[in-house]
């Protein structure tokens, strides 16, 4: 594991564990850092987030940490010691969100693809017919050498 991977870890428990104890602002819902991506030189900092809520609690989560942004840092440059406190900037992460839906829509094709048990029979007869027929060929031509 690299330095800047290592600076990533400990920046993203220093970060969760600063917005969560220290940090008092009510616009503040269920706060989950979920990474951080940290430049190589150590300049710069991307904090994802995530909120447990709806989109307006998104956004006034993301005005309490624009808010506190400076504050944020400086904690930070106390606690981690490197030569420079990296600049940071907060993302919202909406890949739990995404998961979610993807997860919603694979079980709506399954309930739309839910097979009756006599349909299986003619499914598998129909199936059975394309084995004995044969494989079927492909139109292509091919040119000889």
């Amino acid at each position: 594991m690299a330095r800047y991977e290592k600076v990533a870890v400990t920046l993203q428990r220093e970060v969760s564990s600063i917005i969560h104890d220290e940090l008092k602002d009510p616009r503040l819902g269920f706060v989950t850092i979920t990474r951080v991506e940290l430049t190589q030189d150590l300049r710069y900092a991307k904090v994802f987030y995530s909120v447990l809520g709806k989109e307006q609690d998104y956004i006034k989560t993301k005005k309490a940490l624009d808010s506190a942004h400076g504050y944020i840092r400086s904690l930070v440059a106390q606690r981690i010691r490197l030569r420079f406190a990296p600049e940071i900037a907060f993302k919202e992460d909406k890949t739990g969100e995404y998961s979610t839906r993807i997860q919603q829509v694979l079980d709506e094709i399954k309930e739309l693809s839910a097979v009756q048990p006599g349909e299986k029979k003619v499914a598998r007869a129909k199936t059975g017919e394309a084995k004995r027929n044969g494989p079927k060929k492909s139109g292509r031509v091919h040119k000889k050498k």
